[in-house]
C-alpha cells in the first residue's frame, strides 16, 4: 500500500526573529495544510530547512510535527544525511517518534558511486521498519540515483518504497517507470512536473507549493488519479508563473516570502540563506494575485 497519492507538503520550519523555531506557527501552518485537505506532511525536508537544524531541533520538530497531527495524515520524515551514520540516526529516533515514513536524500558534498548509494540507502532503511521513500535532487546534491539503482533497491530492500524524483530529467523518469513495473511508488520532487510524472505513472508529489495552495495541489493531483488529465494539465499551467516565481531564488527563500505575505508569519530564514530581492518580491506578488492568494 502507498504511503500516500496526491500532494504532500514539503512544510517550512517557521522561525522567531531570533531564529528559534516557533512552534505556534508551525501549528498554524499544519493545521491550514489539514483544513485544505493536503494528504501528507513531510516534515524537515530541504524546504524544512533540515541543513541548518541542529540534530536536536530537527527531532524536536519532527516530535512536535507528530504530535500535532494526530494521525490525521501520514507525517513523513526528512531523515537523510551525507552520514550513512547520522541518516540511520535520526531515521531511528523519527521512527521512535511516531513517523508514517522517512525520505532520504542523496548524499551530498561527498557524493557516493552508484554501488555507494545502494549500500547508504540499504544500510538505512534495513535499520528500521517504517517505509523509506528515497529523494532524488542531483541540483542540491551532485548526486544522481540512476533508474537501476532505485529499482535494484525497491527489489532488494522491502521498506524501500518510493521515490521523490526531483531531477528534472522526464527521460530518466519515464525509464525509471519502465523499468520498476510498479515495484516502486514515484512522486514528482517538482511542482512544474506534476502532471507529466503522474501521466507516466506517477502517485502525486512532495510539493513547495503546497505550502501556499495546499486545496488547489491536492485537486490538481486528484484530476490526474481520476484520469482527467484535460482538466489537470489546465491547473498545471495555469499554476506555471506561480511556480516559477517560487523558484526564482534558491528554495524555500520564495516560499516563505510567500506565506509571510498571506500572514502566516513565519519568520526569517537561516544563514547563508538570505531575504528575497525586490524585483524578485514583486513579480511573487503580482503572481500570487493572479492565482487568488494575495
Amino acid at each position: 500500500m502507498s504511503i500516500f497519492t496526491g500532494a504532500a507538503v514539503a512544510i517550512v520550519t517557521p522561525f522567531n526573529e531570533d531564529c528559534s523555531v516557533n512552534y505556534e506557527k508551525l501549528d498554524k501552518l499544519i493545521e491550514y495544510q489539514i483544513e485544505n485537505n493536503t494528504d501528507a506532511i513531510v516534515i524537515c525536508g530541504t524546504t524544512g530547512e533540515a541543513s541548518t537544524l541542529s540534530h536536536e531541533e530537527h527531532l524536536d520538530v519532527v516530535r512536535h510535527c507528530i504530535k500535532t497531527v494526530n494521525h490525521r495524515v501520514p507525517v513523513i520524515a526528512g531523515t537523510g544525511s551525507n552520514s550513512t551514520e547520522t541518516a540511520i540516526y535520526l531515521s531511528k529516533e523519527a521512527e521512535a517518534a511516531g513517523a508514517d515514513a522517512v525520505l532520504l536524500v542523496t548524499p551530498y558534498y561527498n557524493k557516493a558511486t552508484q554501488n555507494g548509494l545502494y549500500v547508504h540507502f540499504k544500510d538505512t532503511a534495513d535499520a528500521i521498519n517504517i517505509p523509506c521513500i528515497l529523494y532524488n535532487v542531483p541540483s542540491r546534491t551532485g548526486c544522481n540515483i540512476l533508474p537501476e539503482t532505485a529499482v535494484r533497491l525497491a527489489k532488494d530492500v522491502k521498506n524501500i518504497v518510493a521515490i521523490k524524483e526531483a531531477s528534472g530529467n522526464i527521460s530518466q523518469i519515464a525509464k525509471l517507470l519502465q523499468l520498476a513495473d510498479g515495484c516502486i511508488d514515484v512522486y514528482s520532487g517538482n511542482d512544474d512536473q506534476i502532471v507529466p510524472i503522474m501521466s507516466l505513472g506517477g502517485i502525486g508529489v512532495i510539493s513547495v507549493l503546497s505550502n501556499v495552495a495546499p486545496q488547489q495541489t491536492h485537486d490538481l493531483c486528484q484530476a490526474c488519479l481520476d484520469g482527467d488529465y484535460k482538466k489537470a494539465s489546465k491547473m498545471q499551467l495555469e499554476a506555471l508563473p506561480l511556480i516559477d516565481s517560487l523558484f526564482s531564488e534558491v528554495n524555500p527563500i520564495p516560499v516563505k516570502k510567500a506565506l509571510n505575505l498571506m500572514g502566516f508569519e513565519v519568520g526569517p530564514l537561516r544563514k547563508p540563506l538570505t531575504e528575497m530581492e525586490d524585483g524578485h518580491t514583486n513579480i511573487l506578488k503580482e503572481n500570487m494575485k493572479t492565482y487568488g492568494i494575495y
